[in-house]
């Protein structure tokens, strides 16, 4: 590794690597068993997460917003429901709705992921899984759902 690329974050690294195209087999299944991993523990912790539903939206609003306010209603309806709330883990949409269903006294799970800039879990869960691998993210936030609700 040269000077340049030691200093440089993990995440840069991996993607300059993944830039080069492909690599022996051996570090292919390295890669491949990192993903696999990463399926196997957000498994485990999601397991009895019981009905659930997703709310999918976006992170740019904020709490005066009409469509955060919205998504904590929805948020709070489904867990009256009996659901739990399951999102991005983000700020926005996902905040409020996880916030709902904390409101009403519900279960609140977040799928975050783990970016160099940004996205933090917010502070209304009462599961959380982080993720590297946006689709693997995107598989956990589908493969216990019942139901999806889309919001802006």
């Amino acid at each position: 590794m040269d000077a340049a690329t030691a200093t440089e974050a993990p995440d840069r690294v991996d993607e300059r690597r993944f830039l080069r195209g492909p690599q022996s087999r051996l570090s292919e299944l390295r890669f491949a068993a990192g993903i696999f991993g990463e399926f196997i523990a957000a498994f485990r912790t999601l397991h009895f997460v019981g009905p659930c539903v997703t709310v999918f939206g976006s992170a740019r609003f904020g709490e005066e917003h009409r469509y955060y306010r919205l998504a904590r209603e929805v948020g709070r309806a489904l867990a009256q429901g009996g659901f739990t709330v399951m999102t991005g883990a983000g700020p926005g949409i996902m905040e409020a709705a996880n916030r709902g269903a904390q409101d009403a006294g519900g279960r609140s799970v977040g799928c975050n992921i783990e970016l160099p800039v940004e996205q933090a879990p917010n502070p209304y869960l009462d599961v959380l899984v982080n993720f590297r691998h946006f689709f693997v993210r995107k598989v956990l936030l589908v493969k216990y759902s019942y139901a999806f609700v889309v919001l802006p």
